[in-house]
């Protein structure tokens, strides 16, 4: 079995901050995680959770104080491992003076892209990011969504099998969020591996199979969007309309939802609440028995922003055992 796109085993990194009175900072509290090839992943976490930090230590750019991380078996930072790895940074700065065709040779030359590569991948990536008219054009004239396109072509330019994004959408439009969700998605399809860290949490919800929240240091949550925002055995019922006597038999559990609809084809929205799955079907069966005909049963989902203030909330920031 090949090994994972990113593992980290117990990563902790200490600050010492102060020259005399020297006071340690703990960035990084024995993360472990494992992130599969083709997924793509959310890191999610307020700020002074780690996420810069954790993101330094998989480039290479900073090393732990204990633990290890690896990219696809490579410890990160040997020089194979980013080989393999495309990066778009936060507040990245190119030399506005160039042209966005000069940037892209320039970084590609830099990563080791031949002539011809750079040649036929250039074209190819500024088409992908809506911004092939502008090939010829200085950055300096560029507003900041432009540059988080040409920022993004850059980062694909290696043909890379993990790409590490930070903040990829931050100063673009909503019809530009919306293109470059669409590229995820492409390079999602493609089988490349994509680690998103983003305080859009709603374009993370979008796009992530998996995320992992960090808060003061540490993973306390880890899974996928429906694993963490499903509220508990809470489930909306779309239905033929439910007899009074049997709605008053089941009212410990059962009632009309809020927004009580009626369509067309006489279809009511309920809403269950239970204790467990055998419940749930117990209840079907009622239903059913009282020839009640079942048009959809949904899990009811909160937003994960509405998931992740909670979970970052002093009362509720402690780690939790999650497989990694």
């Amino acid at each position: 079995m090949p090994d994972p796109a990113i593992r980290t085993e117990a990563l902790s990194k200490t600050y010492r901050s102060g020259i005399i009175n020297r006071e340690s900072v703990h960035a990084l509290r024995e993360v472990s995680l494992t992130v599969q090839r083709g997924e793509i992943f959310g890191l999610l976490g307020p700020n002074g959770a780690g996420k810069t930090t954790l993101l330094k230590i998989l480039l290479g750019i900073a090393w732990p104080t204990s633990g290890r991380a690896r990219l696809f078996g490579h410890a990160t930072h040997a020089p194979v491992a980013r080989q393999q790895v495309g990066y778009l940074p936060e507040k990245h700065r190119f030399p506005d003076f160039l042209t966005t065709d000069q940037m892209l040779h320039l970084y590609g030359r830099l990563s080791g892209v031949p002539s011809d590569e750079r040649e036929a991948r250039i074209p190819e990536l500024l088409d992908q990011v809506d911004m092939s008219e502008w090939r010829g054009t200085k950055l300096k004239k560029f507003s900041k969504g432009m540059m988080q396109r040409v920022g993004l072509a850059q980062a694909l330019l290696n043909d890379p099998d993990l790409v590490f994004l930070d903040e990829p959408t931050d100063g673009v439009d909503p019809v530009g969020r919306r293109e470059i969700r669409d590229i995820l998605l492409w390079l999602h399809n493609q089988g490349k591996t994509i680690f998103l860290n983003s305080h859009l949490l709603s374009e993370v919800e979008k796009v992530c199979t998996r995320v992992a929240i960090l808060n003061q240091g540490a993973l306390v949550r880890l899974g996928t969007i429906d694993e963490l925002t499903a509220m508990e055995r809470l489930y909306d019922l779309q239905t033929t309309r439910i007899p009074d006597g049997v709605l008053s038999a089941l009212d410990d559990v059962l009632r009309p939802a809020d927004a009580f609809e009626t369509s067309q084809d006489a279809i009511f929205r309920y809403r269950l609440q239970v204790e467990n799955r055998a419940d749930l079907n117990a209840v079907l069966d009622r239903l059913r028995s009282a020839e009640v005909e079942l048009e959809a049963v949904e899990p009811v989902r909160r937003s994960l922003e509405d998931y992740f203030i909670d979970v970052v909330s002093p009362q509720n920031s402690a780690p939790e055992a999650t497989s990694a």
